[in-house]
């Protein structure tokens, strides 16, 4: 099982925010998830991010891949 940390769009047509979640890479972008460990919000000014960064450690360590905008986020937010 391929475990990968990623966006889950929410919210409504052109205002979207994001729940950052672990799911099994064979499901749906909006499908099926393991847990949710945090929020994005790029429509405030300035943008929220915010993770349980317990949770995003615990994931990473046991193999869960993060993709690239996951990634990007958790570097400029340093977890």
């Amino acid at each position: 099982m391929a475990v990968k940390i990623r966006l889950r769009r929410m919210g409504a047509k052109k205002a979207p925010f994001y729940r950052v979640v672990v799911a099994d890479s064979r499901y749906a972008c909006g499908g099926r998830f393991i847990e949710e460990i945090g929020v994005y919000d790029p429509s405030k000014k300035p943008s929220f991010f915010s993770v349980d960064s317990e949770k995003v450690k615990h994931w990473l360590s046991v193999g869960a891949r993060p993709t690239d905008t996951v990634k990007r986020l958790l570097k400029s937010n340093e977890i």
